[in-house]
């Protein structure tokens, strides 16, 4: 009898920002998992918001044509005590998500509470506590410069984790899809 190959995918994470944007990479095969890679996009140096979302999107479509991912996860925006920040995150989610969804790669959402209860086991869990998990789990010995870069890698992690949980994850696999599963977002 012959065994079924193992599923095979390649998942992008996403950790959006306006100043430092994360991302990570990793291959799951089976259960296994592997980096890739993982490291940030920097935009503190620039001053106008269309700049820097032009820049997200360049550089998340540079790493779909160069990566060729399965699926893409990102971190959800979340409200903490400054609407314009959530604001800007939102948008700099939304246009990692276009640069994905523009080549019909499917997007999944987690909450940080989320991610870093699927990769430490604690949902508070600080960055450093997140980074030290992941060394850990996919065996690299390098310190990013930048914790945003682990945090993209979690979101990847996260998704893995979560492939048999569907309730957990929202999945669009095009523009029609996210409009009509978010109507009142869009007005």
């Amino acid at each position: 009898m012959q065994r079924e190959k193992a599923k095979e995918r390649i998942i992008l994470g996403i950790d959006p920002g306006t100043i430092v944007l994360g991302y990570g990479i990793i291959k799951q095969v089976g259960q296994k998992l592997s980096l890739i890679t993982l490291g940030v996009v920097k935009m503190g140096h620039l001053t106008d918001q269309g700049l820097k979302l032009q820049r997200i999107f360049k550089k998340t479509s540079a790493l779909v044509e160069e990566y060729k991912p399965d699926c893409m996860a990102l971190e959800a925006p979340f409200y903490g005590k400054n609407v314009q920040v959530m604001l800007k995150l939102g948008r700099a989610q939304g246009v990692a998500m276009a640069a994905a969804l523009s080549v019909d790669i499917p997007i999944f959402e987690y909450a940080p509470r989320k991610i870093k209860q699927s990769v430490t086991g604690n949902g508070t869990a600080s960055k450093e506590q997140v980074a030290a998990m992941l060394k850990n789990l996919l065996n690299f010995n390098e310190t990013p410069e930048f914790l945003d870069a682990t945090d993209g890698l979690a979101v990847a992690v996260c998704h893995a984790f979560q492939q048999n949980h569907s309730t957990e994850k929202k999945s669009y696999s095009g523009w029609e899809a996210f409009v009509k599963d978010n109507k009142k977002r869009i007005s």
